[in-house]
Parts: structure tokens; sequence; C-alpha cells
């Protein structure tokens, strides 16, 4: 009777302390969630079984890995807030896997995504052919992201948290030479002040950090 009652206790202490690392942690939808994360919120779930498991053990011995894994989490989030090149080695790039209707074999052999998966995460969008897709990217959470050819197209951005896309330059017929003439242009002389840089309707869209 002891140990049930311990269990009880344990299980709601357990409940509400979760739910609020969970909470902490970020709103993001299960399947938005990277590779980090869900090493993460898994190694949550053993800790708290193993404290269910046995009455008789610590419960600090549970709770101290839960607090260091959300330290752990949180300070992975802030470097990714602050750097692009560390949030893409955490948490994976988009890739394309489909382009003006034409699959990019190389780029799906490389991501071990087969065409079942692919058609499979087409039709759950109702896309009935391949050729009316103008771009398909492979998000890091697994997701496939569909751009239609007759819909609004995806615009690449240039610049993301002040690191310049040289493969979204090339892919738009730009350069770096270019972007930083056009940049100069509108008296902006560091690259690293600008947040979200895009071009469109041939000309560049800037929002420039808050803070520096």
């Amino acid at each position: 009777m002891h140990d049930i009652l311990v269990i009880i206790l344990r299980t709601i202490v357990l409940y509400w302390f979760i739910l609020g690392i969970l909470r902490l942690m970020g709103k993001r939808e299960v399947g938005e969630l990277s590779i980090f994360d869900l090493v993460v919120f898994l190694l949550i779930a053993e800790v708290a079984a193993f404290a269910l498991d046995d009455p008789n053990s610590n419960f600090i011995h549970a709770i101290v890995p839960m607090v260091i894994l959300f330290i752990i989490q949180i300070g992975v989030s802030y470097f990714s807030l602050k750097s692009k090149k560390f949030r893409d080695v955490m948490e994976g790039k988009p890739s394309i896997i489909m382009k003006d209707g034409i699959i990019v074999e190389k780029e799906m052999r490389k991501q071990r995504y087969n065409l079942d998966d692919l058609l499979q995460q087409l039709r759950e969008q109702q896309i009935g052919s391949i050729q009316s897709v103008s771009y398909a990217f492979l998000e890091p959470s697994g997701n496939l992201s569909v751009f239609k050819k007759e819909e609004e197209q995806y615009v690449f951005p240039i610049i993301i948290d002040g690191d310049i896309q040289q493969d979204h330059l090339e892919r738009i017929g730009k350069n770096e030479k270019w972007l930083l003439e056009e940049l100069e242009k509108k008296s902006i002389t560091d690259v690293k002040k600008i947040f979200y840089c895009s071009y469109e309707q041939d000309a560049l869209y800037i929002q420039l950090k808050t803070s520096f």
C-alpha cells in the first residue's frame, strides 16, 4: 500500500514537473520537433519511468537529470537563436526534393528518402501529379513542404541572421558581389546587422536586427 501511494504521488509530481519543462522549452508540434528535441524528450521519459518503476529509489535522482536536460535544451535553443550555422548543425537544413516537376534523385538518396515516401506525402496534400510541383522541400522534421506551380512561389532568403545563403543566391542567379553592392546602395555595409533579407519582385526586402 505504501508503494502504491508513493507511485501515485510521484506520478502527480512528475506530471506537473514535466509539463512545466515542456512549456518552458517552447511551443512546437510533435511533427516539428528536431532530432535534438526528440532525444531530450526520450531521455526525460526514460528518467521518469525509472522513478515510477522503483518506489524505493531516491526521487531527487530523477529530478536532477531532468533539470540538467532542461538546462542543456535551453542552452542549445539560445545558441540556435543566435547562430544560423549552429542551428543548421543541430537541427539540419531543408532539402530540395523536387524542382519544376523533376525529382532530385541525388538529394533523395542523400536523405535516404524513397519514392514511396514522396508519393505518399504528395497524396496526403492532394497532389496527383509531380509535374504540378514547383518546389518540394523535405524539412528537418521529416515533413514535406510543397509549392505548386500555379500558387504563390517560395522566396529563397538570401540572408538569415546575418549569414549570406550562397546556395540561395545561386538559385536566383545572383552572387555575393551583387548582393553587397545592392546593400551598399541602401547604406548597409555590415550584413551581420541584417536579420532577414530576400529578393522579391526585382527588389531587396530587408529587415534589420532590432538589437546588435
